[in-house]
């Protein structure tokens, strides 16, 4: 979600990284499969620790070792304006021997990353006489190959090979372009041969997901007997209404952001229900004529601007809820400076506005840098969490959605595990959370849910 620009995720960098349904399981060179909810071997993060701005690992690809160390403790962040430059990805060609089991194909990032990279890998059949064939030469394999910051720049994906003979060859190629990185090699061409060193399995220390824990001192908590709203909130109360009004037409929004007591005979936009606070969206029975229009639909807002204990500079939010499944629905989790937008961080939005967006295994987090009004850059993921991680049914069931925001680390969770980090450009910063349920439609607006059900919010400050 962004307070005045159209679009939060698309257009800042390039194609929309979606990973869809899975195919065969595959094995990475870390030895964990595509089903599984860990892409990363050997060191394991503390889990209350955050990522530290420098690192020093040992990567082989292809025989030679090397040690890689990046830091961004020195890059000059402009107050929150730049980030550092996104690695390339690339797909590098690779060979095996006759009679091998396992083929090798090496995936590689130019430099250092400053946020987490994801790109989704195939095979593909090969060409001409020698070509090898899926099912019968190898194994298909259907991936998501993760780079985390602090990460080795070469990981290699591991083909299961059944029989193949000299020359013969396939490909591998990305899906999409890498979402947080840029795209180099799209593809790369794995041939049998004896003539040459086989390409060897990458051997590095690649940081496993860390596991959310809250560090800082409770601050905040939602609870029905304690929770105010308001208007226009105040320094003990949520605001029903963002900082700009109770609308986002430069969003394309077609909802109207709702108060019983600014709007009276409207179904409640806010209320406590049998499984948690309720925000509610719907296509109104009647328009409601506001700042020279009428609007057909209804959306909610809790806004924490004027919030004091929902305002933290360093820590954690984590929210424990479930998501609407209504076509045109925009939910969001996400979090704006005190000082004004942006920067601005998602923590979770949902694109229901888009035809492509699986409301059960699509999952959207992002930051936003800029200053007075005008942003300058956005970086984040959209992904299918079912194939990347093993989450799924956030419309079925109650999910947690948290952030840990730290001086060097950024870093995103859904139930307690590591979902994508960007290093911090934002040091300084206060943030208050904003959580809604926007409205982007046209149409009938009536299928499946159109409310977001809070049962659980929690505030962690740090020093």
């Amino acid at each position: 979600m962004n307070i005045r620009l159209t679009g939060s995720m698309i257009g800042a960098g390039g194609s929309l990284l979606c990973v869809m349904a899975a195919g065969a399981a595959t094995i990475l060179s870390t030895g964990s499969t595509s089903t599984g909810t860990s892409i990363g071997s050997a060191t394991t993060l503390l889990n209350s620790g955050a990522a530290t701005s420098s690192f020093s690992t040992t990567s082989t690809s292809t025989g030679t070792t090397s040690t890689i160390t990046s830091s961004f403790s020195t890059f000059d962040f402009a107050n929150g304006t730049k980030l550092p430059e996104k690695a390339t990805l690339s797909l590098g060609n690779a060979t095996f021997r006759p009679g091998a089991g396992t083929a090798y194909v090496p995936v590689t990032l130019d430099r250092p990353t400053p946020n987490t990279i994801i790109a989704r890998v195939i095979t593909v059949n090969g060409s001409g006489t020698l070509r090898a064939l899926s099912g019968y030469n190898y194994q298909t394999v259907d991936t998501v190959v993760i780079f985390r910051p602090g990460d080795p720049l070469v990981q290699t994906v591991a083909v299961p090979i059944i029989s193949a003979g000299e020359g013969q060859q396939f490909q591998l190629k990305l899906r999409e372009a890498p979402w947080g990185g840029l795209q180099g090699q799209s593809f790369a061409t794995i041939t049998a041969t004896s003539n040459v060193a086989p390409t060897a399995k990458a051997m590095g220390s690649f940081r496993q997901p860390r596991t959310f824990a809250a560090t800082g001192t409770l601050q905040f908590e939602l609870k029905k007997e304690t929770h105010k709203r308001s208007p226009d909130g105040g320094w003990n109360r949520w605001a029903t209404s963002l900082s700009h009004g109770r609308t986002q037409v430069a969003n394309g929004e077609t909802g109207l952001y709702l108060d019983s007591s600014v709007f009276p005979g409207v179904e409640g936009p806010v209320y406590w229900g049998t499984q948690g606070l309720v925000l509610h969206s719907q296509k109104l029975k009647t328009p409601i004529y506001h700042e020279g229009q009428n609007w057909y639909y209804g959306a909610s807002v809790l806004d924490g601007r004027h919030f004091l204990a929902s305002q933290i500079g360093y820590g954690q939010y984590e929210w424990e809820a479930r998501m609407p499944n209504r076509r045109g629905s925009w939910p969001a989790f996400w979090l704006i400076s005190t000082s004004g937008w942006p920067p601005e961080i998602d923590v979770y939005e949902g694109f229901g506005y888009q035809s492509y967006w699986d409301f059960d295994r699509h999952i959207g987090q992002t930051i936003h840098g800029g200053s007075g009004g005008t942003r300058s850059f956005q970086r984040g993921v959209v992904i299918q969490t079912e194939q990347a991680y093993g989450l799924k049914g956030y419309s079925q069931n109650f999910h947690r959605f948290a952030v840990d925001i730290q001086r060097d680390y950024i870093t995103w969770f859904v139930d307690g595990l590591e979902t994508y980090q960007s290093v911090n450009p934002f040091q300084g910063h206060r943030w208050y959370p904003i959580m809604d349920v926007a409205v982007k439609t046209t149409g009938s607006y009536d299928d499946g849910s159109g409310d977001m059900i809070i049962k659980s919010f929690r505030i962690y400050s740090a020093p």
